[in-house]
This record gives C-alpha cells, structure tokens and sequence, in this order.
C-alpha cells in the first residue's frame, strides 16, 4: 500500500482534463459539453453528473487568450510588414478581423482547460465530496 501523502495517487491526470476542457468537453468524462452557452460553465455533467459549478476561471482565460493573440499578431505584423508591405488601412482591417477571429476561438477553448486544471488538481471545491 503505496502512502498518500509521500506518493500521492494520480487519479485525476492533468494533460487529459487539460485536453478535454480544450474540447469543451468535461474534464471527467470527455463526453458532455463544458458550456451551456458561449462562456456559462454547466452546473453539474449531463453525461456523468460531475459537479463542475466550483470553477473560479475568473479572468485567467481572458489574460491568455490576450497573450496568445498579441503574441500571434505580432509576429504577423512584423512578418506582413517586411515581406508584402501592403496599404496601412488594409493591414489594419484584415489584422483586425483577424485578432477578433481568434480572440473568439481561443477564450472559450483556454476557459475549458482552466476548468480542466481545477477539476484535474482538485481546486476550489472540485475535491471535497469525493
């Protein structure tokens, strides 16, 4: 018998619960939907009724999803700039829609692995009634 607290049992791997909520999935079974709406977390799994309304995502998903996408279009901007030097207005425009595009993919993805990660490690609530 292996001891907790030197050698603690991973039920609840991280990378999986990770993926998952990137899926918008549930992080404990991977098959019901994370969301109910576009950023609403579900109380509670439809598929295996896991408690999921102790999140605290908070403004984690935001603050990554600004750091990929700033990151992402400036290097476009830098890359767009050197090699095609197109009109100000229409770099402009396209970055534009293009920062918004994948503001709008990534804030729902990175909100479902932050849940992931506080489900996997058992934050906030996620391992009291186990």
């Amino acid at each position: 018998m292996t001891d907790t607290k030197t050698n603690p049992i991973d039920d609840r791997p991280t990378k999986p619960a990770m993926l998952r909520g990137f899926r918008q999935r549930c992080p404990n079974c991977g098959e019901g939907m994370l969301f109910k709406g576009y950023l609403k977390v579900v109380d509670s799994c439809p598929v295996c009724s896991e408690d999921l309304h102790h999140h605290r995502a908070d403004d984690g998903p935001a603050y990554l999803t600004i750091l990929i996408v700033a990151h992402v279009l400036g290097f476009l901007m830098h890359f767009v700039w050197v090699y095609l030097r197109p009109d100000p207005f229409v770099m402009a425009t396209v970055l534009t829609i293009f920062s918004v595009a994948l503001s709008l993919y990534l804030l729902p993805r990175l909100k479902g692995m932050i849940v992931g990660i506080q489900w996997a490690r058992r934050m906030h609530g996620f391992g009291q009634a186990d």
